[in-house]
């Protein structure tokens, strides 16, 4: 048996820490305001998942990383890391990506939060960004590619006069974190390996304002977009369907 495609037991587990993992962003929504701490929204998740959903924040301990989420502000492209000192402030753009395990088996997601009044210049990329995202969830299904999602998101940030980053990609997910397959975010239709019902992966697209170059701080983990302009990321852990994309960690503020 592929060992890429989850069993109906296994899809199920997901589903459940999909639906956990919504319920922490469903939470956070109302304690992201300027003033806050990254590490305060790090200490806050930790005890909502922990406490509340008796679930185990799967990031922390993961590589070493000490914290339960990436915080990733402005020009921080991914992997942004909790701290006392980095308070959000009015205009702020900032990802923050969590990944939860339940009964042996991991969500991961991300979403963009718009900090007080942001100019129309990031709120565009926030929008376009999530954009892109859907545009390659709904490539998603038994029979198309990897290179049919990479394709779709490509193509709609390079509409808008972005770009998307190729140094970090979306990823196979189940009991481990990182599982093949790779989910590279750019790409051309009909190439790549097809994808078969019961897979489960992230797709995950991080655009830049300016170029796709990064650049990872001295940190280890901090990666930035090289000429310090704006980047924006989304994520959602997807199941493929015989006729499309089931999104496990589908959020309750979202029209889908």
């Amino acid at each position: 048996m592929n060992s890429l495609i989850k069993s109906a037991s296994e899809i199920a587990l997901m589903r459940e820490s999909g639906k956990l993992l919504a319920k922490v962003f469903n939470e956070l929504d109302s304690f992201m305001a300027p003033g806050i701490t990254t590490l305060e929204i790090d200490s806050f998740v930790e005890r909502f998942i922990v406490d509340c959903l008796k679930a185990r924040p799967a990031s922390k301990g993961q590589y070493g990383y000490q914290f339960v989420l990436n915080s990733s502000v402005n020009d921080v492209v991914c992997h942004g890391v909790p701290s006392a000192a980095k308070k959000l402030k009015n205009g702020d753009i900032v990802n923050i990506d969590i990944t939860l395990e339940k009964n042996g088996y991991i969500a991961d997601s991300s979403k963009m939060y718009a900090i007080g009044t942001v100019s129309p210049i990031a709120k565009k990329l926030i929008d376009v960004t999530y954009e892109a995202m859907y545009k390659g969830i709904e490539t998603v299904k038994h029979g198309s590619t990897i290179g049919d999602i990479g394709a779709a998101i490509q193509e709609h940030a390079q509409k808008h006069g972005y770009s998307v980053v190729r140094d970090y990609c979306g990823h196979g997910i189940g009991k481990e974190m990182h599982e093949e397959p790779e989910i590279v975010h750019v790409g051309s239709a009909g190439t790549g390996l097809k994808l078969e019902a019961g897979m489960t992966f992230t797709i995950e697209p991080m655009i830049n304002q300016g170029t796709y170059k990064t650049k990872l701080k001295k940190d280890g983990w901090t990666v930035v977009t090289r000429d310090k302009k704006l980047s924006a990321q989304w994520e959602h852990t997807v199941l493929v369907t015989a006729t499309g994309a089931e999104v496990l960690t589908l959020r309750d503020s979202e029209p889908r």
